[in-house]
């Protein structure tokens, strides 16, 4: 870190920060998971050879479309590709070697150093849900997002304790022209929370706005040298790479910031309905992204995505929580591992328009998976619905309040003296109880993993309590959450330049909705 850089971040937590942090109400924030259990390996060596041939041989012989850029097309003709019209044929072996650049591990900076993120290794970093145009909660129905609604989902990702990372789109705000939404969007993460955050892929200018921001809010020297940002960036499957995309990829790795290169699939539809087939297409579209980036930046950060859901053959509908999905991130995840790169799959995704019992075993199903699978970054780990339309209130916080299992599952079981509790079993011997004993007494308070959320009372008290459902006490949850909300504290000189920052670029542009 330079001199300068270094005067800018000790600016950017300022007095008044510290002041503000004084005063502001104290919530826990759990650090981000550091497994302790084993990766579930589902693949055998040879299945995975066998797909890492066929990868390589839909590379070469296929190709991929690097559609609308030209720029595109001469690095990879440059690299030794050979370049037929918008269709990139890459040598068997190229787009390995050129993967080999991007980092095993990573950190994201937050503006709060303490909540600082490690993506890779053993690392789980767990962020909300992207993307829905809808939201849902128990009052107001199912309706289209705003970005009210957008700043009471930044307050509650900031407010709950195993949730690591602010996220990007948590809804999208249609009462905000979508060439100017991303300026609002970016600025409620920097200013209403102080985890790390995403930045826009919808167009590269708009990339380069979140750019310009973290530039303001971290000091341009430290952002060229340290990432700051993480962005979705989504591959057209099967084997297309769009110029919006690659744009915005382009600016985030010329700038060092971090990239998820992920196919975007429907089993059946976007992909081969066999499990090894699909596997082998999601290993050559991110071969072929994230060898773009590192063609951009040789070192720039980037995650391996996988992104799969299946279909139903009957309606059409994508379909979660399926074994089948859950077999493809296993595998995705194996294959992730053998090139060295951070994994990001799962999330708690399900195709229910509730958040009811539907939602819930889907959602289950697919956390685990990611748990076991060895995600190390995990997006839509809460609040996703009605297959990823929808962001709902209610489910987001109860997600976030599962995701507390995750935590507990991937610390592993202790078996040092006190965890083995032989001083418990000779003091209550036979036929007595534990609920006295002295170990009982030392561990109690830690010693089960406590929901939030969720009601353990007895019957009748519950039924006095008005019988309230999951949905009910979640609505609960949500307004207690939001009621007891204080800003994190910021720099006022950087509090105005980002406000001033935007105000000059929205009134350079006129409004577009479409």
């Amino acid at each position: 870190m330079t001199e300068v850089s270094q005067r800018r971040r000790t600016r950017g937590g300022g007095g008044a920060a510290r002041r503000a942090e004084r005063t502001s109400v104290k919530f826990d924030t759990a650090r981000y998971i550091e497994r302790n259990i084993p990766n579930l390996d589902m693949f055998s060596d040879e299945a995975l050879e066998i797909i890492e041939t066929n990868a390589e041989t839909v590379l070469e012989e296929i190709g991929v479309n690097f559609v609308n850029n030209p720029g595109a097309l001469d690095l990879w003709r440059n690299a030794g590709a050979d370049v037929r019209g918008e269709r990139v044929h890459i040598p068997r072996g190229l787009a390995r070697k050129l993967c080999a650049t991007a980092p095993a591990r990573f950190t994201q900076h937050a503006r709060n150093p303490e909540r600082n993120v490690e993506i890779g290794g053993k690392g789980l970093v767990l962020a909300p849900v992207y993307g829905p145009p809808f939201v849902r909660d128990l009052d107001g129905g199912r309706r289209y997002a705003t970005m009210e609604d957008f700043r009471k989902f930044v307050k509650l990702g900031y407010m709950s304790k195993w949730l690591h990372h602010s996220g990007g789109t948590v809804c999208e705000p249609t009462d905000v022209p979508v060439n100017k939404r991303h300026f609002d969007m970016l600025h409620a993460h920097m200013t209403l929370s102080d985890k790390p955050f995403m930045g826009s892929v919808t167009e590269p200018s708009r990339a380069q706005d979140c750019v310009d921001m973290c530039n303001i809010l971290f000091g341009e020297d430290f952002v060229q040298q340290n990432t700051v940002m993480t962005s979705l960036i989504n591959i057209n499957s099967p084997l297309t790479f769009d110029d919006v995309m690659m744009g915005a990829l382009e600016v985030y790795a010329r700038n060092n910031q971090a990239a998820i290169i992920s196919p975007f699939i429907v089993g059946g539809a976007m992909a081969p309905v066999s499990v090894v087939g699909t596997l082998t297409q999601v290993l050559a579209e991110v071969m072929a992204g994230i060898a773009y980036s590192q063609l951009i930046r040789p070192g720039a950060p980037v995650i391996f995505g996988a992104f799969v859901t299946s279909i139903d053959m009957n309606s059409g509908a994508p379909t979660f929580g399926t074994p089948e999905a859950s077999q493809i991130l296993y595998g995705a995840g194996q294959l992730a591992r053998r090139m060295g790169l951070p994994f990001r799959s799962g999330g708690g995704l399900c195709g229910s328009k509730l958040p009811d019992a539907q939602a819930a075993y889907e959602t289950a199903n697919t956390l685990n998976a990611a748990l076991l699978g060895g995600v190390n970054f995990m997006l839509h780990a809460c609040g996703w619905l009605e297959g990823g339309l929808v962001s709902s209130f209610e489910k987001f916080v109860l997600d976030a309040d599962q995701l507390g299992m995750l935590h507990r599952m991937a610390a592993g079981v202790p078996h040092d003296e006190e965890a083995q509790a032989m001083d418990a079993i000779r003091e209550v011997g036979p036929g007595g109880h534990y609920l006295g004993c002295g170990h009982t007494q030392r561990n109690f308070q830690t010693a089960f993993w406590r929901t939030e959320v969720l009601d353990y009372k007895p019957f009748e008290t519950w039924d006095e309590e008005g019988a309230r459902d999951s949905q009910m006490l979640a609505a609960a949850r949500v307004q207690k959450m939001l009621d007891s909300y204080q800003q994190p504290g910021m720099d006022p000189g950087v509090a105005e330049a980002l406000s001033a920052y935007i105000a000059r670029r929205k009134a350079e542009m006129p409004d577009a909705f479409m």
